[in-house]
């Protein structure tokens, strides 16, 4: 055989042979990658092409650099970008399969926040066959040593490697005007990165995301009082009166926010082998006393949880790459749920998180959001078996935060969040106690058994708060912040939804997630208004009393009644009551049916996509320029992230003066007698 390829393939044995045969095998893994790993969505005849030759215009200006040098030197060369190269796929290939979306500048600057959680999630998803990607380089080594090529140590003309790169960026050329004339506006108008790799490449995709993140810095740097007009104005234009019935009706209450971590609205009511997953959750529901709706929808991007944070908290969207809190949380200044309810009604604030505090960035973004205390993994003790995944079993964090939540004077404004439910939805046996689904996924079929366990704990934590006293003076808000099961798992979606296979419309109505609010004395009922976490702050506020008109908010309470019940999606996607709009497929909301639309309806689509594609500029306007040091709401005072400190020793220091001074702390009125958290986790036992 290898005198065979000695005899008929001496071409291979030229340093142009050796470059177009790496070019070659390198396209063809590339594509294989394009069409099993990743769901681009391309349509039509157009699209198709675009998506077979589009690794080929990059790998001829990348792997050409390498035909400037001489000898082995260019040899190398070569193997050394495609190892580069391949990395990129290889690592593309694993974020694509849990979050949908690629990888990014803005997520690669923050990876260091997840610390070894990360790489733990990243081996439980690793597959022997994603190697796949490095397969052309194995052949090449072999065929290098067993000479079946050798190398060609003649000096390759300058004039030819100068000629690929032009060639090179001919073909980028031809390629973009071929996309662009099939989707206009390409780089300008989506927020769907699917597209810039479908149309352009992976490598396309990585120098465009480099350029959007260069461009982001330059932007604060350039940014003056005078770009708020157009936010205050679509603003003005866009602020809904209260619903008279609620506004108010929760003044002076305790507010918990309680992170339903990964928690999809489909476990509401879903049962496995005739068992409720979440009785608690449920019946918390479904109380008369709770208002629950059942067209909420998660919004958020690569930041996933942190996103979700930026919208509860802000009323600002996510950023279309990376995540805000990371990239911008120290530096920008902020009109956040905190410090607007400690300034407007002097409430103490504090979050609670079972992790380091590092994890987003939390430790400087809470800082500029006005959390005057953050109970993070140093506040918890922590023994063998206490953790799993991202931090504290979620029955262990509810526990040991109780001591805190006791401490803080009254009204305060507190945030739990949970970790146990978050992928890979590992969970030890003597916490086991409830039957996974078979649908043959190892990724998905656990994820019922966390989610029970999480409902556990909520039940625990519950009948903490009515034993300790606040349960009826406080208003309790759960939240699921994001999908738990990415739609690259469409097989068993379809086995959970009990369909023989879902669109990218039930794929829409997956990212359903629950929103309840609970008070004692509140007229409950599911409410079906279409709504997303963007709307959080607005409705919380009004049902509060605090007054909220002047802040920059781009969500709308989900009570009030002449609301706009557009959802928008990160990636410029939507869904209202009538239509939903994925890419360029518009649907019938109420059936799921694609709809042909009218003259007419396709004026009502535009005008929606419009509405979106303006809130999300806007308010990633507000973001990347920090424009929200320019503009001072009335009787808003600008954070002071100074007075602030979340160590340990005089952060408990500063809880014990507020709780002398004030005395409204539960276990002041409690005589200092602390309340016994009485909670089944056996680790504890």
């Amino acid at each position: 055989m290898a005198n065979f390829f000695k005899r008929n393939m001496n071409w291979i044995n030229t340093r142009m042979g050796f470059f177009l045969l790496t070019i070659v095998l390198f396209w063809a893994k590339t594509y294989i990658a394009y069409q099993t790993e990743f769901t681009l969505g391309a349509k039509g005849s157009v699209q198709q092409f675009l998506l077979f030759i589009n690794p080929v215009p990059a790998a001829l200006l990348i792997f050409g650099i390498a035909l400037y040098f001489r000898g082995r030197l260019a040899y190398w060369l070569m193997m050394i970008i495609n190892v580069l190269e391949s990395t990129w796929i290889f690592a593309n290939v694993l974020y694509y399969r849990e979050f949908s979306d690629f990888l990014s500048f803005g997520i690669m600057k923050g990876s260091s926040d997840v610390g070894n959680n990360l790489g733990k999630s990243l081996a439980q998803i690793t597959h022997a066959y994603d190697f796949f990607v490095y397969i052309d380089i194995v052949i090449l080594i072999i065929l290098l040593v067993t000479h079946v090529i050798r190398i060609d140590p003649r000096p390759f003309k300058r004039r030819y490697a100068f000629s690929i790169t032009v060639l090179s960026f001919g073909l980028m050329f031809a390629e973009f005007g071929m996309a662009n004339a099939d989707r206009s506006g390409l780089l300008t108008r989506t927020f769907d990165n699917n597209y810039i790799v479908k149309y352009m490449g992976l490598n396309e995709y990585a120098a465009f995301n480099a350029y959007q993140t260069q461009k982001e810095s330059a932007t604060r740097a350039s940014a003056n009082a005078s770009d708020m007009k157009s936010v205050l104005k679509y603003l003005k234009q866009n602020r809904v009166s209260p619903n008279v019935s609620y506004y108010g009706k929760e003044k002076g209450k305790n507010v918990f926010i309680i992170h339903l971590e990964s928690f999809q609205q489909f476990l509401i009511d879903y049962k496995v082998d005739g068992k409720e997953v979440t009785p608690t959750l449920n019946k918390f529901y479904h109380s008369q006393n709770t208002l629950s709706f059942d067209n909420f929808y998660n919004q958020v991007a690569q930041g996933k949880t942190s996103d979700a944070e930026m919208m509860l908290e802000n009323s600002l969207f996510g950023l279309p790459q990376g995540s805000a809190m990371t990239t911008y949380g120290t530096q920008n200044t902020f009109q956040a749920a905190p410090a607007i309810l400690s300034q407007e009604a002097g409430y103490t604030t504090a979050a609670f998180h079972g992790d380091v505090p590092s994890f987003w960035n939390r430790d400087n973004t809470y800082k500029s959001w006005g959390y005057q205390y953050f109970f993070s993994s140093s506040y918890y003790h922590e023994k063998p078996g206490y953790t799993v995944g991202y931090g504290l079993k979620d029955k262990i964090f509810f526990e040991q935060s109780a001591k805190y939540i006791e401490q803080l004077p009254q009204p305060f404004y507190a945030k739990l969040i949970t970790l146990t439910n978050h992928y890979p939805y590992e969970l030890d046996k003597k916490n086991t106690d409830f039957p996974a689904t078979k649908t043959g996924d190892k990724t998905v079929d656990p994820y019922v058994q966390t989610a029970h366990y999480l409902d556990q704990s909520f039940a625990e934590f519950l009948t903490y708060l009515k034993k300790v006293g606040l349960y009826k003076n406080s208003m309790i808000v759960a939240y699921g912040d994001h999908y738990g099961i990415s739609n690259n798992h469409r097989p068993a979606i379809a086995q959970l939804l009990g369909k023989s296979k879902v669109t990218n419309f039930d794929l829409a109505q997956f990212q359903k997630v629950p929103f309840m609010i609970h008070a004692t004395g509140l007229k409950g009922g599911v409410n079906h208004t279409y709504g997303g976490e963007i709307d959080v702050l607005p409705t919380l506020l009004d049902l509060l009393g605090v007054k909220n008109t002047d802040t920059v908010q781009f969500g709308q309470d989900l009570l009030a009644k002449n609301r706009n019940q557009t959802v928008a999606f990160r990636n410029g996607n939507f869904v209202s009551p009538k239509y939903t709009k994925i890419g360029g497929t518009v649907y019938d909301t109420k059936t799921g049916k694609v709809l042909t639309l009218t003259a007419a309806q396709k004026k009502t689509v535009a005008q929606l996509q419009n509405h979106v594609t303006t809130e999300l500029s806007l308010s990633d306007r507000v973001i990347y320029g920090d424009l929200l040091r320019f503009y001072k709401p009335k009787g808003f005072k600008k954070v002071d992230k100074a007075s602030f400190t979340y160590k340990y020793k005089p952060a408990m220091a500063k809880l014990a003066e507020a709780e002398k001074e004030e005395k409204t702390s539960a276990l002041v009125k409690n005589h200092n007698k602390t309340t016994t958290y009485k909670t089944d986790a056996p680790e504890l036992k």
